[in-house]
């Protein structure tokens, strides 16, 4: 007999991202963690929300609104994603000079232009002006996350490199989340420039070949999912377990009152009163 299994790789892969951006959540909110990174955790919120809508409604609105709609929300995990790295940097370089984190910020911003100028076509800026605003968003979007897939990677070197000269080590959970998305930000790019000379490359002359290609191009994105799976699990881990040196505030312990256990002078059974044993020590 053989067993059917309902369910395709990326429906598993879905249902587990989904299921660790709510484990998550519940450990930055249950680990009171939310006060320190709230950029971040507003982040995973939104990723989650994405997720959910996207399964939930896809087929169910008209596809100009629901494209509308994913535009909307990549423009603002854009914001959220750059000012997870400000959050990020500022606990790990907190105390560092003031031209120090300057220079730094410079350096970190240029190696992002310069990667926006040179990777991937820009349209011209006529069809941007006249098209639809929708179309500007989709092209924020589009090169905004390459921006923070690049800064996240450069942030995420200097953090490993220099943090721990800031107090932010290899067990502070400043260097482990930036380590976390430096991985991710890495597998993101290495599996589109893989598709992009796959693709490029690439001429099927048979719908066998075709389908080849196809199927290639899933199990790349599939297994940048299983990494970015990978990378969840790894914070869930690191933020759960409280950093070195850490002192967690214990429950007030319950103070005894004063005489409680202690026989009382007038109590029957409980010898001599007070008067008595004060008349026999003058004694």
């Amino acid at each position: 007999m053989h067993l059917h299994f309902p369910f395709t790789v990326v429906d598993v892969l879905w249902t587990l991202t989904f299921a660790a951006h709510l484990v998550l959540l519940v450990v930055l909110l249950g680990r009171d963690r939310l006060r320190r990174f709230p950029f971040f955790t507003a982040n995973v919120a939104l990723v989650a929300f994405r997720l959910l809508t996207s399964k939930l409604l896809f087929g169910r609105l008209p596809q100009v609104t629901m494209l509308e709609g994913v535009i909307l929300s990549a423009v603002v995990g854009v914001v959220l994603g750059l000012l997870v790295l400000f959050e990020l940097a500022r606990h790990a370089f907190s105390p560092s000079r003031r031209s120090t984190w300057i220079t730094g910020a410079i350096v970190v911003m240029a190696v992002g232009a310069a990667v926006l100028k040179f990777y991937g076509p820009w349209p011209a800026w006529e069809q941007v002006k006249s098209g639809s605003p929708f179309q500007l968003l989709q092209l924020i979007a589009q090169k905004g996350s390459l921006l923070v897939d690049v800064e996240n990677i450069a942030v995420g070197l200097l953090i490993v490199a220099l943090g721990y000269r800031f107090g932010s080590g290899w067990r502070s959970h400043t260097q482990r989340i930036v380590i976390g998305l430096s991985t991710a930000s890495l597998g993101q790019l290495a599996i589109q420039g893989i598709w992009g000379a796959i693709a490029q490359s690439a001429s099927p002359h048979s719908m066998e070949e075709y389908n080849h290609v196809i199927a290639l191009r899933e199990r790349l994105f599939n297994a940048n999912s299983a990494l970015y799976v990978a990378v969840l699990v790894w914070w869930i881990l690191s933020l759960w377990i409280d950093e070195p040196g850490t002192v967690r505030a214990e429950p007030p312990q319950e103070t005894e009152i004063e005489g409680e256990g202690e026989p009382s002078a007038l109590e029957p059974g409980s010898g001599e009163s007070v008067e008595e044993r004060d008349t026999s020590r003058a004694e």
